[in-house]
C-alpha cells in the first residue's frame, strides 16, 4: 500500500495523521492503538510486517536501488508480467466469457456433464442469495457481472474489475435487471479506500498464487468493517469445467486459448479448504464456513473479527 499522511485506520476506522513520511502508521494505514494490538491480531500483525517491508523498499528505491513491494511489479518481475497478461486475457475474453457459464460452444461437454454444471451453478446462486449480505457491498474482479444483479438487490453495490470490457457487459446485465451499481476499473489488489459491510469475489481466489493467498485475504479483511462478511464462489478442479481443449495448470500457471486462437497464461491454483481456512483466520476472520456444490464450485463465507 502507498504511504498516506492522513487516513482512516483499516481496522477500526479512526482518523489519524502521521508526523512524517517515515511513520510506520502511514505505511500500515493503522492508527497507533491498532499498531499496538498487532501482537494479538493476525491481520494487524500481517499488515504491520507488510508496512515494514514497504517502507524499507521505498527507502532503497530512494537510494537508487530497484525496489518492488506488495503487488507493484518492477519491469523485470515475472509475477508482474503474468498479472498483466492475465488482465489482457480477460479484456480479450469479455465477449465469450458468458459462454463458460452457459455451457455454449467450446464449453459444452455433453448433456450429462452440462446438466450437472447447470444444477451446481444454480445451487451456488441459491447459496449466495441466502447469505445475509447488506449495506454497502463491494464486488472485486467482477468480470461480466454474472453474480452482480443478485448482490445489487441486497445493498448498495460497487462493482470493480481491472479492465473495462467486462464491466461494460456487467453494466448491460444490471440495466436488464432494472438494477444500479457503481462500476469502476480497479485492480483487485488495490488498497481499500473505505470500509464496507460486505465483500464478494467470484472465481478470483483461484487466480491468486498460493504464496500470495495470505496477502490477498489481508486485503479482503481491510475492506470490511468489524462484523462484515466476505463471501466467495470459486472453481474446483474438474476436467469438464473449462473448454473442451482445456489444459491442466502446471506449477500454478495455465495456458488459455480464446475462440480466435490467441493464447494467454493465467494463474490457476485450486486452493484446498484447509489452506483457505488457515489464511482467512490469519487475516482476521472468524466464523469461517467452507463447502462445495459437489464437482464444480467451492463456496465460502467468513466474518471480519
Amino acid at each position: 500500500m502507498p504511504f498516506r499522511a492522513t487516513f482512516a485506520c483499516l481496522w477500526c476506522g479512526a482518523s489519524h495523521s502521521t508526523r512524517g513520511p517515515d511513520d510506520l502508521e502511514g505505511w500500515a494505514q493503522l492508527c497507533p492503538d491498532c499498531v499496538g494490538k498487532a501482537g494479538d491480531n493476525g491481520f494487524l500483525r500481517f499488515r504491520l510486517h507488510q508496512a515494514i517491508a514497504e517502507r524499507g523498499a521505498a527507502s532503497r528505491a530512494d537510494d537508487g536501488e530497484v525496489a518492488a513491494s506488495g503487488t507493484t511489479a518492477a519491469t523485470a518481475d515475472p509475477a508482474g508480467d503474468l498479472d498483466r497478461e492475465m488482465i489482457e486475457y480477460y479484456e480479450a475474453r469479455a465477449s465469450e466469457y458468458d459462454d463458460w457459464y452457459l455451457r455454449r460452444g467450446r464449453y459444452s461437454h455433453g448433456p450429462i456433464h452440462d446438466a450437472a454444471w447447470d444444477a451446481e451453478l444454480d445451487a451456488a446462486g441459491r447459496w449466495l442469495d441466502a447469505l445475509p449480505l447488506q449495506g454497502e457491498i463491494v464486488e472485486l474482479a467482477a468480470g461480466t457481472g454474472w453474480w452482480s444483479p443478485l448482490l445489487a438487490a441486497k445493498g448498495v453495490l460497487s462493482l470493480y474489475d481491472a479492465t473495462e470490457a467486462p464491466l461494460a457487459r456487467a453494466r448491460d446485465r444490471l440495466v436488464a435487471h432494472g438494477l444500479r451499481a457503481h462500476l469502476h476499473v480497479r485492480d483487485a489488489w488495490a488498497a481499500p479506500d473505505r470500509p464496507v459491510d460486505a465483500l464478494f469475489t467470484g472465481f478470483w481466489l483461484s487466480h491468486v498464487p498460493a504464496d500470495r493467498l495470505d496477502a490477498f485475504l489481508a486485503v479482503a479483511r481491510a475492506w470490511l468493517r468489524p462484523g462484515g462478511l466476505y463471501a466467495f464462489i470459486d472453481s474446483l478442479d474438474d476436467p469438464q469445467s473449462g473448454t473442451t481443449d482445456r489444459t491442466a495448470p502446471a506449477d500454478g500457471i495455465q495456458r488459455r486459448r480464446l475462440a480466435d486462437g490467441r493464447e494467454f497464461r493465467v494463474v490457476k491454483t485450486y486452493h484446498t479448504t484447509d489452506a483457505i481456512a488457515h489464511s482467512l483466520e490469519a487475516a482476521g476472520f472468524d466464523d469461517v464456513a467452507l463447502t462445495t456444490t459437489g464437482r464444480f464450485f467451492q463456496l465460502g463465507v467468513a466474518r471480519a473479527s
